[in-house]
């Protein structure tokens, strides 16, 4: 279980961020999806939800975020292969698309 939690000492509200899977295995060319579980936040639909790729031996990198259902990514190589929608009142998936061995890696999400 990943999670990140985000605590304001000025008294804002907790926010806390669940990915349940631990670890997601799929056939080549096939969609892996991901779910963020949001806690805390009074107006998700609103908020930026934030996607990371942590690949060993390297930085970790924004992928993309998302806000009102609008998805911006931090390159437009990425539209093909990532993407992101918001479901409910506090879930967000992330899908990596055509996957292949050059997907390994480790991806979270986060609000700030």
């Amino acid at each position: 279980l990943l999670c990140v939690l985000f605590f304001f000492p000025d008294g804002r509200a907790q926010v806390l961020l669940k990915q349940s899977l631990v670890s997601v295995t799929k056939r080549q060319t096939t969609t892996a999806r991901i779910e963020c579980i949001a806690e805390g936040i009074s107006d998700f639909q609103s908020a930026y939800i934030h996607w990371y790729r942590h690949i060993p031996s390297k930085a970790p990198e924004r992928v993309l975020y998302i806000g009102s259902d609008a998805v911006s990514y931090d390159d437009s190589a990425y539209r093909s292969k990532y993407s992101s929608s918001k479901t409910g009142t506090n879930v967000c998936i992330f899908s990596v698309n055509n996957i292949n061995s050059n997907d390994e890696g480790t991806y979270y999400c986060a609000y700030w």
